[in-house]
């Protein structure tokens, strides 16, 4: 139903994002975080997903979504719009470990209570038990080593919770030399459109443009930390290897040259 993947001839390089760092600056953080949000918008990357993660939620009968690793809160707006509109109403609630609290609120603002967020910090590899439910991670677990990859899905696993996880990140040649050509550019253009409007943002991208730079180089650091279809696979067997129904995939991006890598898991 959905396309697979096969293996990249690009070894997976897990080098050091500046987001990922406690002492890095939460304002530089947020305003990256924020650029990547309007990206996915823009460009309708979430559409891909929804087919995806709606048969997933109607095999498992889930309504209730939490969101970890949310950013600046990814494409949950777009998101669960898009799944209302195939017959799916649900609620997500958004955490992080870094959770960016102004972005959240407005995205909760915005969402006529659809959308929630824990302000503290929530760790996807050891969740509250309190924060129970389908679990979903966009387009950021490639930050982890395999060793806690793996520490994820069998938190989820323990729990008997379905997770589902969506990655734009690849380790292509083409989408790694587009990343090095052509981010700093994009960060610059699109900034003015960029809401809400903050000195800040203005500040952070042309006088010191730390923003610019820091996507330039996590950007491409993600694109070296990305896993394989087949590594997915491995990960999430080597996690829950007899209890789980795991699927894993590939599908091609609209307005983009890359693809949607995907794992979903739920219990048999």
């Amino acid at each position: 139903m959905y396309a697979r993947g096969g293996r990249m001839n690009l070894p997976r390089f897990h080098l050091f994002e500046f987001e990922d760092q406690p002492w890095f600056p939460c304002i530089v953080r947020d305003l990256a975080t924020d650029y990547l949000c309007f990206i996915q918008s823009a460009l309708g990357l979430h559409r891909p997903i929804v087919p995806v993660l709606a048969d997933a939620l109607r095999a498992t009968g889930a309504r209730e979504i939490l969101d970890l690793c949310s950013g600046g809160g990814g494409p949950a707006i777009s998101l669960q719009a898009s799944l209302a509109a195939a017959g799916l109403s649900t609620h997500v609630t958004l955490t992080d470990r870094f959770p960016n609290c102004r972005a959240f609120q407005r995205i909760a603002d915005a969402s006529d209570g659809k959308i929630g967020f824990v302000a503290e910090r929530v760790d996807a590899r050891f969740v509250p038990p309190w924060l129970g439910c389908f679990r979903t991670i966009f387009n950021s677990f490639h930050h982890f080593r395999e060793a806690d990859a793996k520490k994820i899905l069998r938190d989820a696993a323990k729990g008997g919770h379905a997770i589902a996880i969506f990655e734009y990140p690849e380790r292509s040649a083409m989408i790694i030399l587009l990343t090095l050509c052509l981010t700093p550019f994009l960060v610059a253009l699109t900034t003015p459109f960029i809401r809400p409007f903050r000195w800040a943002r203005l500040f952070f991208t042309y006088l010191l443009p730390l923003v610019p730079l820091i996507c330039w180089w996590d950007g491409l650091v993600s694109q070296l930390r990305a896993y394989t279809v087949d590594e997915l696979s491995a990960l999430a067997y080597d996690a829950a290897p007899t209890s789980y129904q795991w699927n894993a995939g590939r599908i091609a991006l609209p307005s983009s040259p890359g693809h949607l890598t995907y794992l979903v898991g739920h219990a048999r």
